[in-house]
């Protein structure tokens, strides 16, 4: 009865602590992202929660502010790049925009959690996507 007792406590805990432990992003130049839930709409009303994978969404993304640009991590294999057009930084708030493909795409990343909002607009359809981020290390140099 003690461990379950101090095995909800514990739960409880760390579930509302949650926050402390988020990675905040302020002044960060590279960050690493991955999706966690996706939900799909099509024109004709219909919508539906997936994994992101399964909506063609890459498990993990690099975000490389500086150099304005997305990429596929490596480990990945499929070696995706698009650039990031739009990218303001204000308030506490990482907004990113860009255009690919016939897709239209805007991130909202909160610096002081790490929290990320992205939606993806194309022809008929709308994909949008809840997930978080947090600091990479620089990039190594070649040598």
């Amino acid at each position: 009865m003690r461990q379950k007792t101090l095995t909800a406590i514990a739960l409880v805990l760390a579930l509302t602590a949650s926050g402390v432990w988020a990675d905040d992003l302020t002044g960060a130049d590279r960050l690493l992202c991955t999706a966690v839930q996706a939900t799909k709409c099509v024109e004709d009303g219909d919508c539906y929660v997936d994994l992101p994978w399964n909506l063609n969404i890459p498990q993990f993304l690099e975000l490389d502010l500086a150099g304005k640009v997305m990429r596929t991590t490596v480990a990945s294999g499929e070696n995706r790049v698009t650039p990031i057009m739009h990218l303001i930084r204000e308030d506490g708030v990482i907004v990113l925009q860009g255009f690919e493909k016939g897709r239209a795409f805007s991130f909202v990343i909160t610096e002081q959690t790490g929290q990320l909002a992205v939606a993806v607009a194309a022809e008929g359809r709308a994909v949008s996507v809840f997930g978080a981020c947090t600091p990479l290390a620089a990039a190594k140099p070649a040598r």
